[in-house]
């Protein structure tokens, strides 16, 4: 072959690679203009300015694809980071579907994500979605886990070298015990653990209370050598704020930051992880300002003496619950789209008539 006709092909295999790439890029573009998950653009003038993370929902009791949005909004707006929200979208269909465990579309954005914050529960994702994630974890950069976090995957897939059914325990620091108090009967009380007390992330959050109960937490994977514990949780008598700790029963690590080893075993990465995190426990002003000054830590951000935690729409959470039937979803209908800026859909039952019925069969103080 000439020289000239040899340089010709190059350039048109490399033309054609280039193509592709643009083609890859426009995909991704188009799955976030497809409605498929939500973007919200950050700000040069801003503290997060330049960084981007990605939050996952995708469980089927605790609301994630109520808070992740509210979250993500006051991230952004407030403080300039560029946030990209995954749901749980059954592909019948479209629409957010918390039962559907097998499709969490855009989990790519993770790939030039500075941050990730999960809150997903028995996930059993494919090998495309959860690669991301792999070189992600495999990089050693940050995470954050919220509640059912602690049991985020539940799949045979071990992309990436990863045991995913172990993810909270080898990423977080524990997977899930139990519930250590009565479910929707008894709420959670945060506690200062006296030994970090100073810690940044702590700047400005007072107490925490919730209506999601205690998760019990082994000593032996999360304890004062192993993490840095921030906070505690005592038990509370009944979901009313104003009701008292229920005697003899230990207050359980609720907050911590851990070092993980990289799956590959080549390196350590940061996570930080809180137990609390039902969509109705984000009610309590103190509670989002514990997340994001987390993410302000694990970003590289001058953690503020008090963050602004205002709401940027009106939010309304709803009661937590297992509707067991992606029926339920489907009559909602609801597309990513729908929790866009000047939107918050409530998508579950009446938070105040779960407290009702919860404080009635915690009946009077013994």
């Amino acid at each position: 072959m000439e020289e000239a006709e040899l340089d010709s092909l190059l350039n048109s295999i490399m033309n054609r690679k280039l193509l592709i790439l643009i083609a890859v890029g426009s995909l991704f573009r188009l799955s976030a203009e497809a409605g498929e998950f939500l973007r919200f653009e950050g700000s040069s003038d801003l503290p997060g300015s330049g960084r981007h993370i990605v939050l996952i929902s995708g469980d089927e009791e605790y609301r994630t694809e109520e808070s992740m949005p509210m979250l993500a909004k006051i991230l952004s707006k407030r403080f300039g980071y560029e946030t990209t929200v995954l749901f749980a979208i059954n592909p019948d269909g479209g629409f957010v579907d918390n039962q559907y465990q097998k499709n969490i579309p855009g989990m790519d954005e993770i790939a030039t994500a500075d941050l990730v914050i999960i809150g997903t529960r028995f996930r059993d994702l494919p090998e495309e979605q959860l690669k991301p994630f792999a070189d992600y974890l495999n990089a050693g950069k940050p995470v954050i886990g919220i509640r059912t976090a602690t049991h985020a995957f539940k799949t045979p897939n071990k992309t990436g070298g990863i045991d995913w059914n172990n993810f909270g325990r080898n990423i977080l620091g524990e997977n899930w015990v139990s519930h250590y108090g009565k479910h929707k009967v008894q709420g959670a009380r945060s506690l200062v653990h006296e030994k970090n007390a100073g810690h940044g992330i702590l700047q400005g959050v007072g107490t925490i209370f919730a209506e999601s109960d205690v998760y019990e937490v082994k000593a032996e994977n999360v304890n004062d050598e192993n993490a840095t514990i921030l906070l505690t949780a005592a038990v509370t008598h009944s979901l009313d704020p104003a009701s008292p700790n229920v005697p003899g029963m230990i207050p359980q690590p609720v907050a911590w930051l851990k070092e993980y080893e990289t799956p590959e075993g080549t390196g350590s990465g940061l996570s930080f992880c809180t137990t609390f995190g039902s969509s109705c426990d984000f009610d309590d002003g103190n509670l989002r300002r514990l997340l994001i000054n987390a993410a302000f830590f694990l970003t590289g951000v001058e953690v503020p003496a008090e963050t602004d935690v205002s709401y940027i729409d009106p939010f309304e959470a709803s009661a937590y619950t297992n509707h067991r039937t992606s029926d339920y979803y489907r009559e909602l209908n609801l597309k990513p789209a729908d929790y866009g800026y000047g939107k918050s859909p409530q998508t579950g039952p009446s938070l105040e008539k779960m407290i009702q019925e919860g404080n009635q069969k915690a009946g009077p103080l013994p």
